[in-house]
């Protein structure tokens, strides 16, 4: 058993039990919706799909960073145990107040706890591109990494997670600033489903303009075959996320399944979360994969 905690924040969208099996603790982002604060907790509080149609209807959601003292509380709880931490951050391409704070705090903890360390890594992922990371890092704690060597692999090999989104509903993107609101007036009347991927500082990066999320969902298929190891014969593990809209998720799925054989077990499928969701929107799929290093 290690002698430390594998940790990381809701913002890796994956599921409460997918958290649980994997022995992977989690700290709960938060946003309002209309003036009421809520805790990004999977779902739980306020189920994802009712949470998506408050934003159809016209509700307002904004998020706010983590801040030292929830990092402060989080880390010491383990750290009173005699347990070290390794916790993975959202990446600081999307919000650097989130890594930032979470150092602050593992450094004010040093003082009072100097025989245990709190390791705070920059995923430079987001959604269940994030959550892949922590999949992949519970296997190498399981394997028996010790708490520096597992900070250390990740971020050696946290650019390897390759994410790929398209969006029917470019709205919220406009509103965010990632796309301009010329690009998103002709995309939405040219039925154009931008495909956009995270860069190698963690950012949100528009590549191709598809027309049609038909033409989107076979981007993406191409772009994995081109960067996975082997090709075809990828063996990894794919994971998905939308924003309430799972059939086109199990869509791009079935593809994924038909097209890597000897992937490791079906593609997973989750629902991007209350806080990347106030961003995205509905209508966001996104598919991410281990393969080629990201270079820009």
């Amino acid at each position: 058993m290690s002698n430390y905690v594998l940790s990381c924040c809701s913002t890796a969208d994956l599921s409460k039990e997918h958290f649980q099996a994997r022995g992977i603790v989690y700290l709960c982002a938060h946003y309002t919706l209309e003036g009421v604060e809520y805790r990004d907790d999977l779902g739980q509080t306020l189920p994802f799909e009712e949470f998506y149609d408050a934003l159809k209807a016209g509700r307002q959601s904004s998020t706010y960073q983590l801040n030292v003292s929830e990092y402060y509380e989080h880390f010491e709880q383990y750290l009173k145990q005699g347990l070290d931490v390794v916790h993975v951050c959202l990446s600081s391409g999307i919000t650097s107040g989130t890594i930032s704070a979470a150092r602050t705090a593992a450094e004010m903890l040093l003082s009072e706890y100097s025989e245990n360390k709190v390791y705070a890594v920059d995923s430079l992922g987001a959604s269940s591109g994030y959550g892949l990371l922590m999949d992949r890092l519970a296997d190498k704690r399981d394997e028996g990494l010790s708490a520096p060597q597992l900070a250390a692999w990740a971020e050696e090999n946290r650019l390897k997670v390759n994410h790929w989104f398209f969006s029917t509903d470019l709205t919220f993107y406009v509103k965010g600033g990632r796309i301009s609101k010329t690009a998103g007036f002709f995309g939405g009347a040219l039925n154009i489903c931008p495909l956009m991927n995270m860069d190698s500082l963690g950012r949100l990066i528009p590549r191709v303009k598809a027309r049609g999320k038909k033409n989107a969902m076979r981007e993406c298929l191409s772009r994995m075959l081109q960067l996975t190891e082997g090709g075809a014969d990828y063996s990894g593990k794919c994971y998905i996320s939308n924003s309430n809209c799972p059939d086109d998720a199990r869509a791009l799925a079935d593809a994924v399944e038909a097209a890597f054989p000897k992937l490791n077990g079906p593609v997973e499928i989750n629902s991007i979360g209350t806080t990347i969701g106030s961003h995205t929107g509905p209508g966001t799929v996104a598919l991410f994969f281990w393969g080629a290093e990201r270079k820009d």
